[in-house]
């Protein structure tokens, strides 16, 4: 008897739009209320598949969770990566990309409270951008830009102050122009020229305000 490969790609793509399901359902489960109030009987259901099927897939609630978080992210990635990669000025580039990432708290709440509510958020945000961060943080020392003796804490420390932000926009603690005033307090923060801060933070978030392509990767 030999395989049909018909039916062999039929059986892949099978396989490959439920997972699409599951994680997508958990994706909106867990930005809804978190992992640990989410049961996994729960997104099978939002995902309109079979309980059993879930552990054709996934072993545990921890290992979907850690998927539909770093699949959120890469897509962002994607989208962030394209409008940093053709600027030159440290300071630039760091204010957009922490521009780019309130701005999603506000248009894409689901990847918002998909960072703040996952344990394993941080973790997958340093896997995920952690190396283009470190770096544009230690080329803006290099050429002056930044003025931090330690930029393993400065990586560190803008990064947690940008996850309390998002936070906080998504909990609507925040007025008009999150993204702009933190923009403008992470310049200060990194030593950037008082009058240089306003005009970066404002090209990083008109770069990223609605209507600019902000969070679409197919741009």
């Amino acid at each position: 008897m030999t395989n049909d490969p018909s039916t062999s790609t039929r059986g892949e793509r099978r396989r490959a739009r439920t997972r699409s399901r599951l994680v997508g359902a958990a994706q909106s489960l867990f930005a809804e209320q978190g992992v640990e109030a989410t049961a996994i009987a729960a997104i099978t259901e939002r995902a309109d598949v079979g309980f059993g099927s879930f552990y054709n897939h996934f072993e545990s609630k921890e290992e979907i969770a850690e998927a539909a978080l770093a699949e959120a992210v890469d897509a962002q990635k994607l989208a962030l990566f394209e409008l940093i990669d053709e600027l030159t000025d440290p300071a630039e580039v760091v204010a957009l990309a922490h521009a780019f990432l309130v701005g999603q708290a506000i248009v894409d709440p689901t990847f918002g409270w998909l960072l703040v509510r996952l344990d394993a958020s941080h973790r997958l945000l340093i896997r995920a951008l952690g190396g283009r961060a470190r770096q544009d943080i230690r080329d803006g020392i290099a050429a002056g830009r930044f003025l931090t003796a330690d930029p393993e804490v400065t990586f560190f420390a803008t990064g947690g102050a940008l996850l309390l932000v998002m936070r906080a926009v998504l909990d609507g603690d925040l007025g008009d122009d999150p993204g702009l005033r933190h923009c403008e307090g992470l310049l200060r923060m990194l030593g950037v020229p008082e009058g240089e801060v306003a005009d970066i933070a404002q090209r990083a978030n008109a770069a990223v305000a609605p209507g600019a392509g902000v969070g679409d990767p197919g741009r």
